[in-house]
């Protein structure tokens, strides 16, 4: 496989990494979470101010539901249309469901995680984002190393369109080379572990902030968007009357890293997982 784009912008796009019956799979296991897991409290993520409350902070080892911003301001909605106001699922479906665990951990993607040049790669983070017609939030330019922080940084996302992106109902965008920034800040947790707080280093090699700079990475449904950790990428809210679901998983390096600490998200009872290596995956 030829990773060159990967290397040189920080983002590539493989396209039929997966047929439709496994996009099909996904999104109806999916749906089956949404329909079974109960409303312990209406938790909505950010990447920028993301509430630091337990419900968040312990879904990091299991699997949890976050809605749409609207369903905060006005709660009545979930009570008469649960499943549209669903944002995201996460975080350990690649650890805690057996068809994501099995998709997660599959040849393929083992394969690719030694070709993108990992040593020992670890899945960390999983999570399915569902962008909802005309419901479907954005999700702010950010870094994903700003949550998965290893010393030194070596977290890579691999993000799948389970139904076809479009510029439209919210494809990524990308700054293109922007992998090659130091990373902005970082999402901890407080000392007590109790909360979360953002550092932030600002740093002067970057203008992130000037949104005309990205690029859309509108893909088919099936395709595979790599996302090296310190690239910067947004997504935009759906506007359109299609939705876009998606699942992400994040890996880090196992060999000669640390995992910070710091991260709000922590092994805790149950520990990272590393890929198992054999002989056809290297």
């Amino acid at each position: 496989m030829n990773l060159s784009s990967f290397i040189q912008y920080g983002y590539q796009v493989i396209p039929h990494f997966i047929n439709s019956e496994t996009c099909t799979l996904l999104i109806r296991r999916t749906l089956e979470w949404v329909k079974s897991l109960p409303v312990e409290q209406v938790s909505i993520f950010s990447t920028e101010n993301q509430r630091a409350d337990a419900y968040f902070l312990e879904s990091g080892r299991s699997i949890r539901l976050f809605f749409e911003e609207e369903a905060a301001t006005r709660p009545e909605s979930l009570t008469i249309d649960k499943e549209r106001m669903v944002n995201k699922i996460g975080h350990a479906l690649h650890d805690l469901d057996p068809i994501f665990r099995s998709f997660s951990r599959s040849q393929s993607v083992k394969s690719l995680a030694f070709q993108l040049g990992f040593q020992i790669p670890i899945p960390v983070q999983s999570m399915v984002i569902l962008k909802q017609p005309r419901v479907g939030g954005e999700v702010r330019p950010h870094q994903d190393s700003t949550f998965l922080y290893t010393h030194p940084p070596s977290c890579v996302g691999l993000w799948w369109a389970l139904q076809d992106a479009t510029v439209d109902n919210g494809c990524l965008w990308v700054l293109e080379g922007s992998h090659k920034c130091t990373i902005h800040k970082r999402m901890c947790r407080t000392p007590d572990g109790k909360g979360i707080y953002f550092y932030e280093e600002n740093p002067k090699d970057c203008d992130y902030t000037r949104l005309d700079n990205y690029k859309p990475v509108e893909c088919k449904a099936g395709s595979l968007v790599i996302l090296h950790g310190a690239l910067w990428h947004f997504s935009c809210k759906n506007r359109s009357n299609q939705s876009r679901h998606a699942y992400s998983l994040h890996l880090v390096e196992g060999k000669d890293t640390v995992w910070s600490p710091h991260n709000w998200l922590q092994p805790n009872h149950l520990p990272f997982e590393p890929f198992k290596v054999d002989n056809d995956s290297i």
